[in-house]
């Protein structure tokens, strides 16, 4: 299983939920002049971790993150693990559910990745799949985008999106892509054990991927223009499937 060490989180969100969901840590740093509001929480659980803060000045912070919307504070976690398919059954066997998961195909903005495993966490999804190439992988500003949601959501790497559908299949999965031209997504039965495969906002799924898939599911639109941006298209499906499985 992939490893990431010393991933530096930022943004009060991230850093928070890191934290609470008892994450291993090797330090946290706090802007000197923040240390009201949200930021007692995070002082809170920092505390309950055994954490010390660090007082730092925003500058140092702008430079350690790469980013000035830091929000105050950042977390350098000990290591950070991918997750394996068999950590999304567990999930949804603890829960008694079908097994619901995101398949992405090309997404390689990590603004849109962020988004997509937030929405998938609150629509609750066992776990989101990206491949090894071609894909966004999990950084700070996957985390931030997140809003803590990578924190609880396992997100899991592989070598080949098209081999994995092909073993998924074999334990029960179903699975649908978002197509212009697919079924229109409420006209689709959406319910069981199934997989949401997302492309990017340029090429869409790819062809192999697409012919592996049982559906094709289309979003429909009255505006001007004819595409969504994909987090968002991500959301529409994932919330029509939410609401097929809620019944």
């Amino acid at each position: 299983m992939e490893t990431i060490d010393n991933l530096i989180l930022y943004g009060r969100n991230a850093c928070l939920e890191a934290l609470k969901a008892g994450r291993s840590a090797e330090k946290i740093y706090i802007q000197e002049d923040l240390n009201s509001g949200s930021m007692k929480a995070i002082l809170s659980e920092a505390r309950k971790a055994g954490l010390r803060p660090e007082s730092v000045k925003k500058e140092f912070l702008d430079r350690l993150c790469g980013d000035k919307h830091h929000q105050g504070t950042a977390l350098k976690l000990s290591a950070f693990s991918y997750s394996s398919l068999e950590d999304c059954f567990k999930k949804a066997e603890e829960r008694q559910e079908d097994i619901f998961l995101f398949l992405l195909d090309g997404i390689e903005d990590p603004h849109n990745l962020g988004a997509i495993i937030r929405t998938a966490n609150l629509c609750g999804a066992h776990g989101v799949i990206i491949p090894k190439d071609r894909s966004a992988g999990l950084t700070a500003t996957v985390a931030k985008t997140s809003a803590g949601a990578l924190m609880y959501t396992p997100v899991v790497k592989v070598v080949n999106l098209a081999r994995t559908i092909d073993e998924l299949k074999k334990r029960g999965v179903w699975f649908v892509s978002a197509d212009m031209d697919g079924t229109r997504m409420y006209d689709l039965n959406l319910k069981g054990p199934i997989g949401l495969v997302i492309g990017s906002e340029g090429e869409g799924v790819s062809r192999l991927v697409r012919e592996k898939c049982d559906m094709t599911a289309s979003i429909p639109m009255k505006g001007d223009i004819d595409s969504l941006n994909a987090s968002v298209a991500a959301g529409v499906l994932a919330y029509e499937i939410t609401r097929q499985r809620l019944g």
